[in-house]
């Protein structure tokens, strides 16, 4: 196994790691402060395990196939993340929930907010090293990972100096604009890379 790809599955594992140690934290933090946002961002780091694990698999196989294949799984990520802060933001707006403050979770926010920026890079960098299309996709999963946690960040920081509850809703859209878009670009790179197979 060449170095570059040795490379590209540490940064896959790492965002694993972090990913399934934020599932546990997100959700106590949750729980504490009723917090939809957080329970949303735990369900966005779900997301982006499946999407991690979709490229380990794609980077250790050698059927050619699964490049496309995994180009599609992580498009449907995207647009899974997309609906779901559409639809969550909505309902929050709605119902004019308001969270309780969490310190906790404000810290794992910041520091996934810098993991996850750390950790695209590293992928973008080294999956333009290796020709390769699906971790470069993957990648800026990571990156939108990255700015959701930024938009929670900055909903649960204004709810708790400012009491605007209504921050959080409107920050996490533009995450829904950003995932459909991503979520357009690699179903095209998918099909384009169908195409060339032909």
């Amino acid at each position: 196994m060449n170095r570059l790809l040795r490379i590209a599955l540490m940064l896959e594992y790492l965002t694993l790691s972090w990913n399934v140690v934020g599932v546990v934290i997100l959700a106590i933090a949750a729980l504490r402060a009723h917090s939809v946002a957080l329970v949303a961002f735990g369900l966005d780091s779900l997301i982006e395990i499946g999407a991690s694990i979709i490229v380990v698999w794609q980077l250790t196989g050698t059927d050619p196939n699964r490049r496309s294949s995994a180009l599609r799984l992580i498009s449907a990520a995207f647009f899974t993340l997309a609906v779901y802060v559409l639809v969550q933001s909505t309902i929050v707006s709605l119902s004019r929930a308001h969270p309780e403050q969490s310190p906790s979770g404000i810290v794992w926010l910041a520091l996934t907010f810098l993991a996850m920026l750390a950790l695209a890079f590293g992928k973008d960098r080294t999956g333009k090293k290796l020709g390769n299309l699906v971790l470069r996709t993957e990648a800026r999963v990571t990156l939108v990972d990255a700015y959701l946690a930024a938009s929670v960040l900055l909903g649960l920081v204004l709810n708790a100096v400012f009491g605007w509850w209504w921050a959080d809703p409107i920050a996490a859209l533009i995450i829904v604009f950003y995932g459909f878009k991503e979520g357009v670009h690699a179903w095209r790179e998918a099909t384009a890379e169908c195409h060339s197979d032909l």
